[in-house]
């Protein structure tokens, strides 16, 4: 395939000169290249960084953190925060802002009627009532993408205000 210049397909304002540096397309003979906005989600151009998921597989299998909070930087969902396994509910909640977007996880143990020790990971999208408009878009355009990256979540949570997920609540979700 000859090189020739065209324009992103993601309007991230580059010329591509050279096949496989962007993902592009010309309207004339279709998708040329795959690019390193592939990874990026089309609707929110938002990427997820490596970290992210390393970060869950390691409170998913080999139960390192209690909790995980995430926050989007520079068109990027990058850990933020990483709760030891010790860590509690009220230290997850206090690890939130309160008037900034953030997704989390938060591995809940407990013990059912049958006495038996159980766990379910939760994926929390907080977006306080407090936060800027542009943020609040940004971070539930980006939800869903982010959550399929996160192989494993049981129980998903949306929360403007900390009641919505008081302990309460996790545990009634929990069974």
């Amino acid at each position: 395939m000859a090189s020739r210049e065209v324009k992103c397909a993601y309007r991230c304002d580059s010329t591509i000169e050279r096949p496989l540096v962007h993902k592009f397309f010309d309207p004339a003979i279709g998708l040329v290249g795959v690019s390193k906005h592939s990874e990026a989600n089309a609707a929110s151009g938002m990427a997820v960084d490596d970290d992210c998921k390393l970060k869950f597989q390691e409170l998913k299998s080999k139960r390192n953190y209690r909790f995980i909070i995430f926050k989007i930087e520079e068109q990027q969902v990058v850990v933020e925060k990483l709760g030891s396994h010790d860590s509690n509910y009220q230290d997850f909640t206090g690890s939130l802002p309160s008037d900034e977007c953030r997704y989390a996880v938060f591995d809940f143990d407990f013990t059912t009627s049958e006495n038996c020790q159980k766990s379910k990971i939760f994926f929390i999208a907080w977006s306080p009532d407090s936060s800027k408009v542009r943020m609040k878009m940004v971070y539930a355009s980006s939800k869903d993408r982010f959550k399929r990256e996160l192989d494993g979540i049981q129980v998903e949570l949306q929360a403007t205000d900390p009641s919505e997920m008081s302990f309460d609540i996790i545990k009634e979700r929990a069974f």
